[in-house]
């Protein structure tokens, strides 16, 4: 009892802890993509999160952090809505037999440090092998490794010999190396989604289509049935999670968006007729037009084999197509990459892009990856703009990227959580 009342005593004296307070001086600040750009600006941070931006370079109060970005732009943390932190550019299709999840999970907390230093505080993670992407999510939210917030989706779902099934071996070692994400008809289906919510997804992914860079399947058409999207979809909108579509065949495409998903990923070859379908229903678009980078550089390397290769060459003949299509037709179009397909870090390549090939101009560029990204995410009262209440999540670069959006590919400070990253 009277350790109880010394305890409560000093409790009495010391009175709560003082809040941990971050003020930044920023030279410029965008708040808002879609906004004015503010002049120099103070932003303070109290416990991780957004207390309030002042214009003027005010002092810091006592026992408050100062950090001094009086000569950079200041700007929201980046959204990626399409990575694989576990993955990595070129590997042959029979590392599956050798990378253990626990390999992945370790190779992702390398990923998604470099990707945090590129700027991106936020991702959405569309493929990881078994439990490897919940791993590494639950690692970076309890502070073990360094990385951005993300969102899950784990092993795709996929029909059997489809894109992101197991192919190429034998039969025992394919049995071996099964990743249980297949299904055949609405019920299993509908089971497996039920199964990764309950693994801890936080999206729920599946392969509408053959895949450029698969193997096994056979080419990029259709591969579920309407039935078996519906089911899909249906399920997972019932569980309140959302749901991506990898797609790249235009009929695919269109039976994914009348299944009612949230977002095409790729959507390579969408007629305008499905474009419009898209706009009717409300669908994202996700172009990753950086996959499509990162493969044109590695064509006629023989990482490739011959059946992949004519996809490849297929499918860059039209890159950004689709892309400007949607945009020009008011379809939302969101910043994601497909890194992975690339090498990780160099995530911001894919802002010039939206400006060359869906003829975005640089704002809007940037609201992809902002307020755009975060709206697909269901993060709008978290991320996405510098506002009072929201997470902390800021970077800075030099010069002005609304005027030159190369800037980004350049990020001098980033901060997320209201933790700098070093």
């Amino acid at each position: 009892m009277l350790a109880r009342l010394l305890a409560l005593l000093l409790l009495v004296v010391a009175g709560p802890a003082l809040a941990d307070t971050i003020v930044i001086h920023a030279g410029h600040v965008i708040i808002d993509a879609a906004r004015p750009t503010l002049g120099p600006s103070t932003i303070t941070v109290v416990d991780g999160r957004i207390q309030g931006i002042a214009p003027g370079l005010n002092p810091a109060p006592q026992g408050a952090r100062l950090i001094d970005l009086s000569s950079r732009t200041v700007l929201p943390g980046l959204i990626d809505a399409h990575v694989h932190l576990t993955g990595a550019p070129g590997s042959a299709f029979w590392r599956e037999a050798i990378d253990t999840d626990e390999y992945a999970a370790l190779l992702g907390a390398r990923n998604a440090l470099v990707t945090l230093r590129a700027g991106f505080t936020t991702v959405r993670d569309l493929g990881s092998p078994g439990t490897a992407g919940f791993a590494l999510k639950r690692a970076i939210d309890e502070g073990l490794v360094p990385g951005p917030r993300m969102l899950v989706s784990g092993p795709p779902l996929s029909t059997i010999g489809g894109h992101g099934d197991v192919a190429g071996f034998r039969p025992e070692v394919i049995a071996a190396l099964d990743g249980h994400n297949t299904c055949t008809g609405a019920d299993q289906c509908a089971a497996r989604v039920r199964e990764l919510a309950r693994a801890g997804a936080d999206v729920i992914k599946f392969m509408a289509t053959g895949g450029v860079l698969s193997q096994g399947d056979r080419g990029l058409g259709q591969s579920f049935t309407d039935a078996e999207m519906r089911a899909i979809v249906e399920t997972a909108h019932g569980l309140g999670l959302k749901v991506a579509a990898h797609a790249h065949a235009d009929e695919g495409i269109a039976a994914a968006v009348r299944a009612g998903v949230d977002s095409i990923e790729h959507g390579t070859f969408a007629s305008p007729a499905t474009i419009q379908l898209m706009r009717q229903r409300g669908t994202t678009l996700v172009p990753t037009l950086m996959a499509f980078t990162g493969i044109r550089e590695r064509l006629g390397t023989g990482v490739y084999t011959p059946l992949v290769e004519a996809k490849v060459r297929m499918t860059l003949e039209v890159v950004g197509r689709a892309a400007r299509l949607a945009h020009e037709a008011g379809v939302p179009v969101v910043f994601g990459t497909d890194a992975a397909v690339y090498p990780h870090g160099r995530n911001a390549g894919e802002f010039a892009q939206l400006v060359r090939y869906a003829g975005m101009t640089p704002a809007q560029a940037i609201a992809a990856a902002t307020t755009g990204a975060a709206h697909l995410l269901g993060l709008e009262t978290e991320v996405g703009r510098i506002a009072p209440g929201l997470s902390a999540d800021l970077i800075a670069v030099d010069g002005d990227p609304l005027t030159d959006v190369t800037r980004l590919e350049h990020v001098e400070f980033v901060m997320v959580r209201g933790r700098t990253v070093e």
